[in-house]
C-alpha cells in the first residue's frame, strides 16, 4: 500500500500475477475436480486458491481468484471455457444491430459469488497483506466480445472499431459502466487496491489507443480511484506507457519488453511502476534469476513506488521451487 501511494517503504513488495495457478500442484489437484467457471463461482473455493498462494509463496499480497471475463456470462453472450481453447463467446457482437443482445447487469446479483470471495479471503489472509481487486480493461474486454475468443490479429476488432466508430463506443461504455460498478463492489467487499487489465492492448497504434481506448479506460479510473488505489497494467505497451498514464493509474505495469529505469523517467516519477522480470527467467537457474532480479532493483534506485512483478503471468509448468526463490531474493535484496 505504501508503494502504490509512492510512499517510503521498509523494502520493495513482490507479488505476482497468476500467483494462484496452475504452476502450483495444488491448484492443479482442484482444477482436476472442479471445472474452472465453477471454480470462479465457488466463493469458499476461490477464497481458499487466493489464500493457499500467499501462504505458499510468502508474496506481499493476494489478487482475488477470478477471471476477466466472468462480467460477460450475465451479458447474455454465451461465455464458455472450452478445454483446451480457452474462453469462448457464443454470441459476439459485430455490427450496431448485435448490441441489442447484451442484457443489463447488475454485478451485485450476478456477480455477487465474487464479492463473497473477497469477503471470505480478507478475512483469512494476516492483516498486513493487501487484497487486490481486478478486472479487465475495457479494450481487452471488447476484443474478447468482438473475436469471439482469443485472437492473434484482432482483425475483427479493429474492423469494428474502423468502420462502425460508433457501435465500438457504445459497446466499450457498456463495458465501463459494468466495470466501474464491478470494481466499486470489490472494493466496498474488502479489495483495498483494484487492477485494471488491458492484457492485448498493445496491439494497437498510439493514436488509435488515444481515440478508441483511452477516454474509456480513464472513465473506469477516474470513478475507482476515489475508492481505492488502481494498478494500470497492459503488455506489449511499450509504446502505449505515457497513453496508459494519462488514462490514469497510480501505479503503471511494466512488461520485460522495456526497461523499466528509461519507461519510469519517460512517464514520470509521479506515479508509481509494477514489474516487470520476464516469466521466461523462472525457468533457468537461480544464479540467473538473481542476476536478474538483481537487474530490476539497481533500476528502480529503490525509488518510492515500486512494485516486484513479472511482466506478465507466471507460466503453467514454471518450477515451484523457483518461483519461491524469486520471492525471498527479492525480500533479501531489496
Amino acid at each position: 500500500m505504501q508503494a502504490c501511494r509512492r510512499e517510503k517503504a521498509s523494502r520493495t513488495p513482490i507479488w505476482l500475477m497468476r500467483q494462484a495457478g496452475r504452476f502450483m500442484p495444488e491448484y492443479r489437484e482442484i482444477r482436476s475436480k472442479v471445472k474452472f467457471l465453477d471454480l470462479c463461482k465457488n466463493s469458499q473455493l476461490a477464497s481458499e486458491v487466493t489464500v493457499m498462494a500467499v501462504e505458499k509463496l510468502n508474496v506481499d499480497a493476494a489478487i482475488i481468484f477470478a477471471d476477466l471475463l466472468l462480467l460477460v456470462e450475465p451479458m447474455g453472450l454465451g461465455l464458455e471455457y472450452a478445454a483446451g481453447d480457452g474462453p469462448v463467446i457464443h454470441q459476439p457482437i459485430r455490427t450496431h444491430a448485435d448490441l441489442n443482445k447484451i442484457q443489463a447487469v447488475d454485478p451485485y446479483e450476478s456477480l455477487g459469488y465474487v464479492f463473497e470471495a473477497i469477503k471470505l479471503t480478507r478475512k483469512a489472509l494476516p492483516a498486513n497483506i493487501p487484497l487486490i481487486g481486478f478486472a479487465g480493461a475495457p479494450f481487452t474486454v471488447a476484443s474478447y466480445i468482438v473475436e469471439g475468443g482469443s485472437s492473434r490479429h484482432f482483425l475483427k476488432t479493429k474492423q469494428l472499431m474502423y468502420t462502425e466508430p460508433a457501435t465500438w463506443h457504445i459497446l466499450m461504455q457498456r463495458i465501463v459502466q459494468i466495470t466501474i460498478a464491478y470494481l466499486i463492489g470489490q472494493i466496498e467487499a474488502g479489495a483495498q487496491v483494484a487492477q485494471l487489465f488491458d492484457s492485448w492492448v498493445g496491439c494497437l497504434s498510439p493514436e488509435d489507443y488515444r481515440t478508441y481506448v483511452l477516454p474509456h479506460s480513464k472513465a473506469i479510473i477516474d470513478a475507482v480511484k476515489e475508492h481505492a488505489p488502481v494498478i494500470h497494467f497492459g503488455t506489449g505497451t511499450a509504446t502505449l506507457l505515457k497513453d496508459m498514464k494519462a488514462a490514469g493509474g497510480d501505479v503503471i505495469g511494466l512488461d520485460w519488453r522495456v526497461e523499466l529505469d528509461q519507461s519510469w523517467q519517460d512517464i514520470g516519477y509521479d506515479v508509481g511502476v509494477q514489474g516487470n522480470l520476464d516469466p521466461a527467467i523462472l525457468f533457468a537457474d537461480k544464479e540467473e534469476i538473481r542476476k536478474q532480479v538483481t537487474r530490476i532493483l539497481n533500476q528502480a534506485h529503490n525509488r518510492p513506488g515500486h512494485i516486484f512483478n513479472l511482466g506478465h503471468g507466471i507460466l503453467p509448468e514454471t518450477p515451484v521451487d523457483n518461483v519461491k526463490y524469486l520471492v525471498d531474493i527479492v525480500h533479501e535484496l531489496a
